[in-house]
């Protein structure tokens, strides 16, 4: 039904379903707002989207009001304006303004509504909580940056269904913490860090490594250092978002150039790991399934680190249900001190390892000590997400969009198509069953066969049936930690069946994880997804299996998939590591465990 509405003296003919908000921001008349998530937090906390209507006494909130019949809106009017900047100066009276140092400096929803409404300095006396962290956790919390918009707690409860977060204490003392008066260590957190992309402040933010390696503890500086970097698939979707590279300027031989000019020996293409991460969980999987064993529950992908503190902490009877191959991070560090050292001939102890990854989780991953397996120390010294990365760029005052294409290094750079769509959901499916299929029918399938595996009706989740040479699979995909629940519930309740699951913690996947560029009210995985589909359009080669370095290095060193040597050093024992339990079990599991 299309309604008539006046907003600001002009006559609009609009549908009656939208909030006020939709209705301004369709028409022209985008409003500010700090708490607002669509779907997620519609609660009006922050007060600032505010408008006038005609016959309301009161002024009323745009996020969760419908527009009606005849509705005349006033969107900045002198008496809205004024209650803006009153309710942004009242936040501003418990807020940490030094924005120097913060990490959202210059990317704050905060920062930017004080500035559009011209607010150089709060009215009102400042009490500014001091509540910081220790900084040895992944994910940071600042009350003293805290806004209350309460997107964290509706995020982490509505999307990832953890519910890690909760408004704590009362009155003008009210803020969010931990929920049950726990420490975040000793919470059942995934470490997803869709609280920290979501949050409009610098409330909650990564744990900041760069500095460990740049300049502070020499290690690009020090001429007896080998410096090594990887990249993960997900960043080269994103990196040139924060660099304000367009997307033809942002590619993958643009940004090795730039991270060789940061200092470092090495760049390699976190898709090298990838494609290794295929051979070996596609070998396990056949394994699995030929083994004349009945498994009541599916093979789980393990290459997400905050799917699998998920499913230890929400269903630990199901983690002998995880690969035990590491994840490409994992795997390519691996190498990195073993073969790779060995290749050029250097100490091992003298490789400073380091990725880039899209995401927080990968911080507490390298933390694993069962993953180190080199001998040398920790496998990966430090991992720094998309946004320290590009920090890390612009600190060199490099003009990127003009440096020169150049190749990632090998052995350990080459990579496929299948290796690049890891970034994105359904990707490390599609990629493991164009291996899967060859070795079970010794030869490969159309690469694009799998695509359908993204694509079902009825449920959040995409599900697909394959026939790999007389062995029928059952497949499944799914991002988000709550979706992921309903599919383990469905699973546990015996409604649906599968052999081969991929989970990734991140709505969307990698592209979409806690550690890439921050756009405040945008959700741009699919974007960043459609990118790295056409990176695997435009691959050379599309099968992880016909890599050349990876067969190089099963030849010269690994031996062959699911080796002796290969467990060894690709795969890992999930129970060698403890999670906390979820103080909120589902009830079948209580009885199991």
């Amino acid at each position: 039904m299309v309604i008539r509405v006046t907003i600001n003296g002009f006559v609009y003919q609009i549908p009656s379903e939208l909030s006020i908000m939709e209705a301004c921001e369709q028409t022209g008349w985008p409003l500010p707002h700090l708490c607002f998530l669509e779907d997620i937090n519609e609660m009006g906390a922050c007060r600032v989207c505010v408008v006038e209507v005609e016959g309301e006494e009161r002024l009323v909130t745009a996020c969760n009001n419908k527009v009606y019949p005849g509705m005349v809106i006033y969107t900045n009017s002198p008496r809205v304006q004024e209650a803006r900047r009153i309710n942004l100066q009242l936040i501003l009276s418990q807020h940490d303004s030094h924005c120097t140092t913060c990490s959202r400096n210059g990317n704050c929803a905060l920062q930017q509504a004080c500035f559009d409404l011209g607010i150089e300095e709060s009215l009102y006396h400042k009490e500014i909580p001091e509540n910081r962290w220790p900084q040895d956790f992944p994910l940071i919390r600042e009350e003293s940056k805290c806004i209350k918009c309460l997107r964290c707690v509706n995020i982490c409860d509505k999307v990832q269904s953890l519910g890690v977060w909760d408004l704590v204490r009362s009155g003008g003392r009210t803020t969010v913490n931990v929920s049950g008066g726990r420490h975040i260590e000793n919470a059942d957190c995934a470490v997803c860090g869709q609280c920290v992309t979501h949050c409009p402040t610098g409330a909650l933010h990564g744990r900041l490594d760069r500095k460990k390696i740049y300049p502070w503890e020499r290690a690009l500086n020090d001429p007896d250092t080998v410096t090594v970097v990887q990249v993960a698939p997900a960043v080269r979707a994103a990196w040139g978002e924060g660099l304000n590279l367009p997307r033809e300027r942002a590619t993958p031989g643009r940004l090795a150039a730039a991270l060789r000019r940061c200092g470092f020996n090495f760049v390699f293409d976190t898709n090298f790991g990838a494609d290794l991460t295929v051979m070996e969980e596609a070998s396990e999987f056949l394994k699995r399934m030929t083994d004349g064993t009945k498994h009541r529950y599916p093979m789980f992908t393990s290459c997400c680190p905050g799917w699998v503190r998920f499913l230890k902490s929400q269903y630990p009877d199901m983690v002998d249900d995880l690969s035990t191959s590491k994840s490409p991070q994992g795997m390519q560090a691996t190498m990195t001190k073993t073969y790779f050292a060995e290749k050029i001939g250097a100490d091992p102890n003298k490789i400073f390892s380091v990725s880039i990854m899209p995401c927080l989780a990968k911080k507490s991953e390298i933390a694993i000590p069962s993953l180190n397996d080199a001998g040398a120390g920790a496998d990966l010294d430090v991992s720094l997400t998309t946004r320290e990365m590009i920090a890390m760029i612009r600190s060199q005052n490099l003009d990127v969009a003009n440096l020169p294409e150049e190749p990632f290094d090998s052995p350990l750079g080459t990579s496929t198509g299948a290796g690049v769509i890891f970034g994105t959901t359904g990707g490390v499916m599609e990629a493991a069953l164009r291996t899967g299929y060859y070795l079970a029918a010794g030869e490969n399938p159309n690469p694009d066969t799998f695509k359908t595996v993204l694509h079902s009706e009825g449920h959040p989740w995409g599900e697909a049936a394959y026939d790999f040479a007389g062995i029928p699979v059952r497949t499944a995909v799914v991002s988000g930690l709550g979706h992921t629940r309903e599919l383990i519930r469905a699973l546990r309740r015996g409604d649906v069946h599968y052999d081969f699951v991929e989970v990734m913690a991140c709505p969307g996947g990698c592209v979409g994880g806690g550690g890439q560029p921050i756009h405040d009210g945008q959700e741009l995985a699919a974007v960043r997804g459609r990118r790295l589909h056409n990176l695997d359009r435009m691959a050379n080669i599309r099968f992880s299996h016909e890599n050349p370095e990876i067969q190089r290095l099963y030849r010269d060193f690994l031996g062959e998939p699911l080796s002796e040597k290969a467990e060894h050093y690709l795969h890992t024992d999930h129970h060698e590591w403890d999670m906390p339990l979820s103080p909120h079990l589902d009830s079948d599991v209580k009885l199991q465990s």
